[in-house]
C-alpha cells in the first residue's frame, strides 16, 4: 500500500522543521515491530506510530503567562495469537527494544482470554488510494507570532464596552500524525496540522461578574478567524450576559445557538456507536431504519472533507473511509462500526475505527454536521411567544441507556419572537427521542468545529427555574 500524499509531499521550506514532516523513520519502526511480532509467534499484528508536536502561548493583561512546547513520538503494537489479543506501547525502542516489545506482547496475548471477535481487517476492505485532503500547513508559527495572535485577541476583547477584565487569551499550533502498518500488507500514514486562538472576557465586579469566550481552530492558519474578531465576539457575548434573571419553571420551545447545537448531534452519535449497540446500552439499539427526525433532516459524517478538523483517508485498522449519511430523510441508516463490533453484530465495518498507541480499535466519528434548513434564525424564533435561547450548556446529564436528557444551561429569554434579557441557572429536560422528532434547523450552518449544526429549535422542553 502507498502512504497518503499528505506525508510524502515536498519537505518544508524551513530547514529547522523538516524532521517534523518526515515520517519515514516512524514507518520503518512500525514495519520492524510487525515483523518482530511475527517472528515472536504472533499469527497477525499491526503497529501504530503517533507523532505529536504542540506549542502554545497564554497571555493575560498583555503579558505572557505561559509558553510551552511538547514533542514526541509513541508507538503501539497489537498482536493476535489465535483469538487472543494484546496491546503494548512505548516511546523508547532503542537497542533491542523492538524485539523485546514484540516478545512481551506475544507473551501477554498467549495468556489473554479468547475473544472470537478480534482480528485485523479483511484485506479486501483496506484503503488502496489516498486522497490529498490538504490537512498539513507547513508554515510553523514562531512563539512571537503566537504571542501576537493571543495579544491581539485579548486587546480586542478588552476594547468592548462593558468588559472589565481579561480571563486570558491563547494561541496554539501543532502537528499530529499516524503511521499504520499491518501484517496483511497495509502501510499508510498521514499528517495534519492544527492552529487555534481563544479569548475569555469578564464583565462586572464581585458576585455580579459574568464571563464568556470565543475561539477559532483550523488545520491551516489562513483559515482561522482574525484574532481581533475572536476577542471582540468574546467581549460582546460576555457583556450580553450581564445582569441575568431567573425564570419560573415552565414548558417552552428551546432554541439552541450553533455553538451548542452540535451537542445534540453528539448525543445521537454516542447512541449509534457500535460498542454501545453490541453491549445493548443504547436507547437506539432497536431503532435501525426508523424515522427518528423529520423527513428534511440529514446528519452527515464526512472523513474526506478537505481541510476538515477530523479528516483522514483511512481508519485505525487501515479500512477505507467514506462519507456517510447517518440520518437520511430523518431515518437512522447505520451504526458506527469498527471490525470487532461489526463481527459481533454480524455486519461489516463502516470504517470508523479509532485508536491510540495503548488501546485496541474502537468506533468513533469524524467530521459531523447536521444539514441546514430553509428558515433564517430570526424566522425560526419569530412565532415563539415565550421560549429560551441556549448559548451555554453545563454538565453531562444525558442517559445514553434511556435517552433521558437534563442539562444545566444559560442563555436568553425569548418573548414575542425576540431575544430579550439574559437568563442563568436553569435546567433543560426532555427525552432525546421526542427532541429529535421535533427538531427544526435554521439556515445558518457554518463549519467551525468538529461537530457542526445550525441554530436548532425543539418544542416542549421543560425549563427548570426557580
Amino acid at each position: 500500500m502507498n502512504s497518503s500524499p499528505s506525508s510524502t509531499s515536498p519537505l518544508s521550506k524551513a530547514p529547522a522543521t523538516t524532521d517534523l514532516f518526515d515520517q519515514s523513520a516512524l514507518s520503518t519502526l512500525a514495519q520492524r515491530l510487525v515483523e518482530a511480532a511475527k517472528r515472536a509467534g504472533a499469527d497477525a499484528a499491526d503497529a501504530v506510530a503517533v507523532r505529536g508536536v504542540s506549542q502554545g502561548v497564554e497571555v493575560r493583561d498583555g503579558r505572557v503567562e505561559e509558553s510551552e512546547r511538547s514533542e514526541g513520538d509513541d508507538v503501539g503494537l497489537r498482536v493476535l495469537v489465535g483469538q487472543r489479543q494484546a496491546v503494548v506501547s512505548t516511546n523508547d525502542v532503542s537497542g533491542d527494544g523492538v524485539a523485546k516489545l514484540a516478545e512481551r506482547a506475544v507473551a501477554m496475548a498467549r495468556v489473554a482470554p479468547d475473544d472470537k471477535y478480534v482480528g485485523l481487517a479483511d484485506p479486501s476492505l483496506l484503503a488502496r488510494q489516498f486522497a490529498d485532503l490538504d490537512l498539513l500547513d507547513r508554515t510553523v508559527p514562531t512563539t512571537s507570532e503566537l504571542e501576537r495572535r493571543a495579544c491581539e485577541a485579548e486587546a480586542a476583547g478588552l476594547a468592548v464596552t462593558g468588559v472589565t477584565k481579561s480571563g486570558g487569551a491563547s494561541a496554539s499550533s501543532g502537528i499530529g500524525g499516524m503511521v499504520l502498518v499491518t501484517s496483511t500488507g497495509f502501510h499508510g500514514s498521514y499528517l495534519r496540522s492544527s492552529h487555534g486562538i481563544s479569548m475569555t472576557a469578564i464583565s462586572g465586579e464581585g458576585t455580579g461578574m459574568e464571563r464568556d469566550y470565543d475561539f477559532t481552530s483550523a488545520p491551516h492558519a489562513s483559515d482561522l478567524d482574525p484574532p481581533d474578531s475572536v476577542g471582540r465576539r468574546a467581549g460582546e457575548r460576555t457583556v450580553a450576559r450581564a445582569n441575568p434573571r431567573k425564570v419560573e419553571t415552565c414548558k417552552v420551545p428551546v432554541v439552541y445557538d450553533p455553538r451548542v447545537a452540535g451537542s445534540l448531534v453528539g448525543h445521537l452519535v454516542g447512541a449509534i456507536n457500535g460498542a454501545s449497540i453490541a453491549r445493548k446500552t443504547s436507547f437506539l439499539k432497536d431503532r435501525m431504519g426508523e424515522q427518528l427526525f423529520a423527513k428534511n433532516i440529514r446528519i452527515i459524517d464526512d472523513p474526506l472533507r478537505v481541510r476538515g478538523l477530523r479528516s483522514q483517508t483511512f481508519d485505525a485498522e487501515g479500512v477505507t473511509v467514506k462519507k456517510h449519511a447517518l440520518i437520511d430523510e430523518g431515518v437512522l441508516t447505520t451504526w458506527l462500526l469498527d471490525c470487532a463490533t461489526a463481527r459481533e453484530l454480524g455486519l461489516v465495518t463502516t470504517g470508523h475505527a479509532h485508536r491510540g498507541v495503548s488501546s485496541s480499535p474502537s468506533p468513533g466519528s469524524y467530521n459531523l454536521h447536521l444539514e441546514a434548513g430553509a428558515m433564517s434564525p430570526k424566522e425560526l424564533i419569530s412565532d415563539i411567544k415565550q421560549g429560551f435561547y441556549v448559548t451555554d450548556l453545563i454538565g453531562s446529564g444525558v442517559n445514553g441507556v434511556t435517552g433521558d436528557y437534563s442539562r444545566g444551561a444559560s442563555g436568553f429569554w425569548i418573548e414575542n419572537g425576540e431575544i430579550t434579557y439574559p437568563v442563568s441557572e436553569v435546567t433543560i429536560a426532555g427525552h432525546l427521542l421526542a427532541m429529535f422528532k421535533s427538531l427544526v434547523p435554521a439556515n445558518d450552518l457554518e463549519f467551525r468545529y468538529g461537530v457542526n449544526a445550525p441554530t436548532l429549535r425543539i418544542e416542549g422542553l421543560t425549563l427548570g427555574g426557580r
